[in-house]
C-alpha cells in the first residue's frame, strides 16, 4: 500500500463511479488528494473507494447521489460550501445524445440541460466562494469537443457543452486573480459507457478516433500542470486552438457598436434626413 502524509486537500469528483470520473479519482489519489466521490451507483462507489484507500492510503469518502434530484444536488452543494478541506472540484457528471434533434425526446433533452448545465453551475457556485475566501482552489469542468464542433452530435448536447466551455472561460477571467484555477477539458470520443447511454455504442465508432479514458485523463492532468485553461487532449497542434481563441478575442472588441455593419445597408436616421 502506498501512503503519504502530505495532502493537497480533498478533491470532490462527480460521476465518479466509472469511466472518466473513476480515472480522475485514481490519478488524484495518487497525486496526494483525499477524495469525495459522488455518483448514483452506490456499490460501484464503495468498491472504487475501497480499492483506492488500499492502494494509496488516502481517505476516500463516497456520497451516493442523483444530481437530477434537487435534494441530492443540494446535499452536494452543502458539502462544497461547508467542507473547507475541498481544494479541487471535478465537474464530470454528464449525459450525452447522438440522435438528431428532430428524433430526440424533448424531456430527455431537458434532463440533459439540467445535468450538464444546471447541476454543473450550481456545484461551481457552491465551491467557488470558499476557494476565493481561502485564496486557492481548482475547478475542472469536463466539456467536449462538440463545444466547438456542434455539428458533430446532438445539438442540445453540443449546446450544453458550449455552455460549459463559455462558463469556464468566464470563470477563469473572473477568478484567476483570486487564486482560483479553472480548466475546461474537451475530450473527443472516449471509450466509456457514455456512448452506450447516448445510443451509439463505442464499438460502432472508428477505432482511430476513440481514446482510452486513462489516456484522456492523463493528458487532461498534464494540460492542467502546464497551465492550460482549455485542454483538448486529441488536438495535435495547440497552436490551432491558440489561433482560434486569439481570433475570438480579437473580434470581441468589435461585437457591440452603435450602428449596424455597412454590409446590411441600414442607413442611419440622421444620415437619411440630410
Amino acid at each position: 500500500m502506498m501512503s503519504t502524509t502530505e495532502t493537497k486537500g480533498t478533491a470532490l469528483i462527480t460521476g465518479a463511479s466509472s469511466g472518466i470520473g473513476a480515472i480522475y479519482a485514481d490519478r488524484l489519489a495518487r497525486r496526494g488528494y483525499d477524495l469525495i466521490l459522488v455518483a448514483r451507483n452506490r456499490s460501484r462507489l464503495a468498491a472504487l473507494a475501497q480499492r483506492l484507500e488500499n492502494e494509496t492510503g488516502r481517505s476516500v469518502k463516497t456520497i451516493a447521489a442523483n444530481l437530477y434530484d434537487k435534494a441530492d444536488l443540494a446535499r452536494i452543494e452543502t458539502t462544497l460550501r461547508t467542507n473547507a478541506s475541498v481544494t479541487l472540484l471535478v465537474n464530470n457528471a454528464g449525459v450525452g445524445a447522438a440522435a438528431p434533434l428532430l428524433d430526440s425526446d424533448v424531456e430527455k433533452m431537458d434532463e440533459m440541460i439540467r445535468l450538464n448545465v444546471g447541476a454543473l453551475t450550481r456545484l461551481t457556485y457552491a465551491a467557488a466562494p470558499g476557494f476565493v475566501a481561502r485564496g486557492g482552489g481548482t475547478i475542472i469542468n469536463i466539456a467536449s469537443i462538440v463545444a466547438i464542433s456542434p455539428e458533430t452530435l446532438n445539438g442540445v448536447y453540443g449546446g450544453s457543452k458550449a455552455f460549459v466551455l463559455a462558463f469556464s472561460q468566464s470563470l477563469h477571467h473572473e477568478l484567476a486573480g483570486k487564486g482560483v484555477r479553472v480548466q475546461a477539458v474537451l475530450p473527443g470520443a472516449t471509450a466509456t459507457e457514455f456512448w452506450d447511454i447516448a445510443g451509439l455504442p463505442v464499438h460502432n465508432l472508428p477505432a482511430e478516433i476513440v481514446m482510452s479514458a486513462e489516456d484522456m485523463v492523463d493528458a487532461a492532468l498534464a494540460g492542467l500542470d502546464q497551465g492550460e485553461i482549455v485542454t483538448i487532449p486529441s488536438l495535435p497542434d495547440k497552436a490551432e486552438w491558440d489561433g482560434f481563441d486569439a481570433a475570438r478575442r480579437a473580434m470581441s472588441s468589435k461585437l457591440s457598436r452603435a450602428v449596424p455593419a455597412r454590409r446590411y445597408n441600414i442607413r442611419h436616421p440622421q444620415s437619411a434626413a440630410e
